[in-house]
């Protein structure tokens, strides 16, 4: 990439380790219930990986650090955190309305 130093590689290298250790947690994680007492760690590393890359996104793009095309991704991450922290939330049998007062 044009302007990144190559001793920063490893940064890089960071990045790539975390998002495979994210799906490997996934892939072994795959036939369990999401939500509960059990799957309730994998829910909330999900919702916290997608929280943080949507910030960390958006800021990028409103900041004009990121070209326009980074939207693709941010909003994708952001309807996931969505998704993941509703699930953690509730329970993964709840209904999704909410509770009536």
């Amino acid at each position: 990439m044009p302007g990144f130093p190559v001793g920063a590689v490893w940064l890089g290298q960071l990045l790539a380790a975390a998002w495979l250790g994210m799906a490997a947690l996934n892939w072994l994680q795959r036939a369990a219930v999401l939500g509960g007492i059990y799957g309730r760690p994998v829910v909330f590393a999900n919702g916290a990986l997608y929280l943080v890359s949507a910030l960390s996104l958006l800021r990028a793009l409103v900041g004009g650090a990121a070209p326009r095309a980074v939207w693709l991704v941010c909003v994708p991450a952001a309807l996931l955190a969505v998704a993941y922290w509703a699930l953690l939330l509730r329970g993964p049998f709840d209904p999704l309305r909410p509770p009536a007062s």
